[in-house]
């Protein structure tokens, strides 16, 4: 192997038209939770029903939003980073 392709490209999922990159403040019970976002807005969150089980969420993670059209105070989770995505988010996105 080649030493200057032996890095790997690490394929990111970014935010679509209308979607956001939030940061979990908090979990305030159930599938609910504060997020943080990008565009400074702090909304309150949830997980829709076809995703519950697929996303376990804590604090302190990155997710993609998309906020409610009829309210933008609220949004659902659609997509959770992991670490390693985290990392090279914020090399190429100013996150805050």
């Amino acid at each position: 192997m080649n030493e200057e392709n032996s890095e790997q490209k690490i394929r990111i999922r970014l935010p679509r038209k209308g979607e956001i990159i939030g940061f979990v403040e908090q979990r305030v019970g159930g599938n609910r939770m504060i997020v943080k976002c990008t565009d400074g807005k702090v909304r309150n969150s949830r997980i829709p029903g076809r995703l519950r089980r697929a996303l376990w969420i804590r604090e302190g993670d990155y997710v993609i939003v998309l906020p409610w059209e009829f309210d933008n105070n609220k949004a659902d989770v659609l997509f959770k980073y992991n670490k390693n995505s985290v990392n090279v988010l914020k090399r190429k996105v100013e996150l805050w």
